[in-house]
């Protein structure tokens, strides 16, 4: 299998943190921040291969876990993946969960995406990794500060964290109402009242909230929204990375659910050491 590293065009230009790779011709996404590992943000091309077909272009020896996202912010580690598939009693292959977090050598993980965004986390020193399925919901009850809790209760320092979010859609795409903002917003402004929440989002520096035409409604930027989120935790811009990529606006890459209304997605995952 050779994998080949490019730029898709000229028109497309990745920030020196992003780069598509090629594997049999079909692009995916990778970010520097996360070199140290196995990881990618897969495209549409992908689609329908499982992360079980995936995860052999990743490392061919690792083991593969996943979650039935639900849209919340429960983390699980694999151990607890695969107790909860060994109960009798169990109603479902997968556990419903947004994040993982190994707990072991060679373990692959990953989420799924076609809108909300898709974030790879990795430690430098233990080689741990996690991977959090980020939407409205999830990002309001905090997913990403969740996850990042799983490290630190496992030893990890934020200052060896490196945090990757992948495409999404893009704020200036995406139309909210203006409750669901204030919702979103409550998790990284302390104030009261709707009204006041969407103020004190308004006043901060690179605000996640534009202006919309439509009276009840603001353009929400999500992935800026688990940027602050992090941020408030101390840990440094310089470890965060965004990619340069809307999964509405290019749809020659990415599915959107916005876009179509169908339930199809691509896959980030990665591997710990």
């Amino acid at each position: 299998m050779k994998i080949s590293t490019s730029a898709i065009g000229e028109s497309e230009t990745v920030t020196s943190n992003w780069q598509w790779q090629h594997w049999e011709g079909m692009p995916y996404l990778t970010c520097n921040l996360l070199q140290e590992w196995q990881h990618g943000f897969f495209s549409r091309q992908f689609y329908p291969r499982s992360p079980e077909t995936l995860v052999k272009i990743l490392h061919p020896n690792a083991k593969v876990y996943r979650v039935q996202q639900v849209h919340g912010n429960k983390v699980l580690l694999p151990t607890e993946i695969e107790a909860a598939m060994s109960e009798e009693d169990s109603n479902t292959n997968l556990p419903p969960a947004d994040g993982i977090v190994t707990d072991g050598k060679q373990q692959a993980v990953w989420v799924a995406g076609a809108d909300c965004t898709p974030v790879l986390i990795g430690d430098v020193i233990s080689g741990k990794v996690g991977a959090v399925h980020a939407g409205w919901r999830g990002t309001a009850q905090k997913i990403v500060p969740e996850a990042i809790g799983h490290f630190l209760s496992s030893g990890s320092s934020l200052d060896n964290l490196r945090i990757a979010m992948g495409p999404a859609i893009n704020g200036k795409i995406y139309q909210v109402s203006e409750f669901v903002a204030a919702e979103i917003g409550a998790s990284i402004v302390s104030v009261d009242r709707k009204e006041a929440v969407l103020e004190a989002m308004w006043e901060l520096a690179d605000s996640p909230l534009l202006e919309d035409s439509q009276p009840g409604r603001v353009r929400l930027d999500v992935r800026r929204v688990n940027e602050i989120q992090i941020e408030q935790l101390g840990i440094g811009k310089q470890q965060i990375s965004i990619a340069p990529f809307c999964t509405y606006q290019q749809e020659e890459y990415f599915f959107s659910y916005r876009r179509t209304n169908q339930k199809k997605v691509q896959w980030s995952g990665i591997v710990s050491k």
